[in-house]
């Protein structure tokens, strides 16, 4: 929209508000190539501006002072209740008219008009909202500690910054009136344009949980799910292109989007087809940019030492076709920088123990290995004709071969595989095998 984007690190809440949270906030940002216009805005160095507004609002009557515990509160609601009368929720406006004193430990709470109004506002993706003032609690400006609430302080920043658009979650629309009640009370002329979007939620249709659901994106990075990716995916959180081309790049999302188009409806984080849409951008890329890139994960690996640059790159094009994430790279590479391959018990279990020809399949290998060509065209050739001799087909064929080899059922193409892998390396992994599945077999 050619306008500012302001990153203001709401932490007025000091016990919420850690260091590190807020790093994780800008490093998963940078990381993702949102960028911000100047530097960020730490509410924890206004809070003169906040002592001010609230000063303001005592002195024009629009707030009070306030010595209720959560305790007196509770007390009173718990009278009410046995005298008959209905449960209230929230503050009952006990001091609106008591006139506690400055000397008393207190907080300050906006006083809302009881005149039979209302506050409205023209949401862009819910169109208009309104709220009776009567419906309204007289809600907490300051803290008993000194410390000013997010409500006011966002209040006075959005003025303060010439904030033009406020988009963020349907579970703050309540607070929103709140917002708009302390603007008018301190003077300021306007209002932001408000988007209220619908909020994230699992598959089981709940609101993610930090509890309870893999809600921070630094996981999914570690992971191996990649920046451009995980952008594009959040994009269409609510929201869908309207050629129905949902993997493009960040630019053509930026071009067609348009807040109005946000769904009112929540949004499921599908993990599944975040991995989908990564496994589409991984394999678009250009192989030498696919192989910086998974290099982090292969350097965490305990065979990092034998790790052999050349080796990963003569078979890199294969491994880029099946990944979703790259964090998935290395269990299909390990097996050419081990000695011997780790071999996984369930596929050791299928694929050799329980097939009745996986001994003479194997001694078939060795020797049509032993004399063959070391290329994948010949192996494939060799190893087809194997398979035809027991009436098999070449998948069910190769399948012990694999195993005793690379440890699993799975992995990149088996022949080209072996081309790299060497043959004596091969015929040893082999032989090994045979060993252990015994003379009998």
């Amino acid at each position: 929209m050619g306008g500012e984007f302001v990153l203001r690190i709401e932490d007025t809440d000091i016990e919420r508000s850690k260091p590190e949270l807020i790093e994780l906030i800008v490093d998963v940002l940078g990381w993702m190539g949102i960028d911000w216009d100047g530097e960020p805005v730490f509410q924890s160095g206004r809070s003169d501006l906040y002592a001010d507004a609230v000063q303001r609002l005592l002195t024009s009557g629009d707030a009070y002072r306030c010595d209720c515990t959560k305790e007196d509160l509770d007390e009173r609601i718990a009278a009410r209740i046995a005298a008959g009368g209905e449960k209230t929720p929230g503050y009952d406006g006990y001091c609106r008219d008591r006139d506690v004193a400055e000397s008393t430990a207190h907080a300050v709470r906006f006083r809302v008009p009881h005149d039979g109004g209302a506050t409205s506002w023209d949401d862009l993706i819910r169109g208009p909202i309104s709220f009776e003032h009567a419906n309204l609690e007289d809600f907490v400006l300051r803290r008993t500690d000194g410390t000013p609430v997010f409500i006011v302080a966002n209040a006075v920043d959005d003025a303060d910054m010439g904030i033009t658009h406020v988009i963020r979650g349907e579970d703050l629309i309540n607070v929103t009136p709140k917002v708009l009640l302390v603007r008018a009370a301190l003077g300021v002329e306007g209002r932001p344009e408000f988007a209220h979007m619908p909020l994230i939620v699992n598959e089981a249709r709940k609101k993610l949980s930090k509890r309870r659901d893999d809600v921070s994106v630094g996981d999914y990075r570690d992971r191996g799910v990649l920046p451009e990716a995980m952008t594009n995916y959040l994009a269409l959180l609510g929201w869908g292109p309207p050629d129905g081309v949902e993997v493009r790049p960040i630019g053509e999302i930026i071009a067609l989007f348009d807040v109005a188009d946000i769904n009112t409806s929540p949004a499921m984080f599908d993990v599944k087809k975040l991995e989908s849409i990564n496994g589409d951008y991984i394999r678009a890329l250009p192989v030498e940019d696919f192989i910086a890139r998974c290099r982090p994960y292969l350097d965490a690996e305990p065979w990092a030492d034998a790790f052999d640059d050349s080796v990963f790159a003569s078979i890199a094009a294969e491994i880029q076709t099946r990944v979703k994430v790259l964090s998935e790279v290395p269990a299909l590479v390990d097996f050419f920088f081990l000695d011997e391959p780790d071999i996984e018990p369930d596929a050791w279990s299928k694929a050799v123990e329980s097939n009745a020809n996986a001994g003479q399949l194997l001694d078939g290998a060795i020797a049509a290995y032993e004399a063959a060509a070391w290329d994948a065209e010949s192996l494939h050739g060799v190893t087809m004709a194997l398979a035809e001799s027991f009436g098999l087909k070449l998948g069910k064929a190769q399948a012990p071969i694999r195993v005793a080899v690379t440890g699993r059922t799975v992995g990149p193409p088996l022949f080209e595989s072996l081309a790299v892998l060497g043959r004596e390396r091969t015929l040893g992994r082999l032989r090994s095998a045979r060993a252990r599945l015994g003379a009998g077999a």
